[in-house]
């Protein structure tokens, strides 16, 4: 596998374990990519498959004691893994920032969304509070939230979901950070909101030269935004390249499932969409070999190795690689037989 080690986000062999009276969960089991400024990956997976856990690891924002973390995170050539707590919560908000899902519960309800801001900016940014609330106000502005200079004083439940959603971003991008980090941004949101977030996304993004990326399972999400994409399942990388490359020449079975499952509106499709069979497996006990073998319909066709052999992310040509048993051939064939036919 091919590693940029000059990319200003780096991700080394990550491992995620929680020790569980159950067992061991492995959320995140071998990962490694890299992004460069000015850049966007997109991560997508179904639930469970360690895109969220990736990007609180990244930020430290796991809580002390509760997961075992290797291997190594560089950021700008800081190593984040090995970094203390104070060091981590230094960088977060100047460095990095991220936008959470879910805005309501991730800002705090007893202060004003504009004290919030004011906040974030003073931590790093040695300003009288005038200044800072002058700064929050022309963020808010800047993100499209009508008003700003009244809607400064509101609470998070006075705004409404893609309100919040902007006020968010509005507070991670208060320090112009170098990564930002969107996990599932447009979730719950109606579609006309969901492109406006989208494009302010892309805009600031424009603006600060900023390495972005955007975790999500919708894939029509990361066709609007990523230059390249990491399909995740069960804590582990099993395909990455170009969005062109993924979307238009698609190596793994379980990538195809997700493009099956996808509707449509570019084009008539006459026959129903395509569900991937079967439901995630349990991180506790995650099957032997490959780990999607369970539910793929390719899965008889390598003598027995998707059952016994983790296969290994492979580089398949101009930086696309790909985690399967199966030939190039076998790929290519069930991919123009069967799979592109019914998209």
């Amino acid at each position: 596998m091919t590693e940029n080690n000059d990319a200003f986000l780096q991700v080394r062999d990550l491992r995620v374990h929680f020790p569980t009276d159950d067992g061991v969960v492995k959320s995140v089991d071998g990962l490694s990519f890299s992004l460069d400024r000015g850049k966007t990956l997109g991560i997508v997976g179904e639930s469970g498959s360690g895109k969220s856990v990736t990007s609180l690891s990244i930020m430290g924002l796991h809580k002390a004691g509760t997961a075992r973390i290797s291997g190594e995170v560089l950021l700008d050539g800081q190593d984040l893994i090995s970094s203390t707590r104070e060091e981590v919560r230094l960088l977060r908000g100047k460095r990095m920032a991220m936008i959470f899902q879910d805005p309501l519960s991730a800002m705090h309800p007893y202060y004003t969304v504009g004290t919030q801001i004011i906040e974030a900016y003073r931590v790093h940014n040695k300003v009288t509070k005038a200044v800072a609330r002058k700064h929050a106000i022309e963020m808010l502005d800047r993100v499209g939230i009508p008003q700003p200079d009244k809607r400064v004083d509101a609470y998070p439940h006075q705004f409404s979901g893609g309100m919040r959603q902007r006020a968010m971003i509005a507070m991670a991008l208060s320090c112009d950070p170098d990564l930002l980090i969107a996990d599932e941004p447009t979730t719950a949101l109606d579609v006309t909101v969901q492109a406006q977030i989208l494009d302010l996304i892309r805009d600031l993004q424009r603006e600060f030269n900023s390495a972005v990326i955007i975790i999500t399972h919708d894939l029509g999400v990361v066709a609007e935004l990523a230059d390249d994409i990491q399909v995740m399942y069960a804590g582990r990388a099993i395909e990455y390249g170009s969005a062109e490359d993924i979307f238009d020449r698609p190596q793994h079975p379980y990538t195809w499932g997700l493009l099956g499952s996808m509707p449509r509106i570019d084009q008539e499709r006459t026959e129903r969409l395509m569900p991937i069979k079967g439901t995630p497996p349990s991180l506790i006990n995650v099957p032997p070999g490959c780990a999607f073998h369970p539910r793929c319909n390719y899965a008889q066709l390598n003598g027995g190795a998707s059952e016994t052999e983790v296969p290994q992310l492979l580089d398949i040509g101009d930086g696309h690689r790909v985690a399967c048993h199966l030939s190039p051939e076998q790929r290519k064939h069930a991919w123009e037989t069967d799979i592109k036919p019914k998209l």
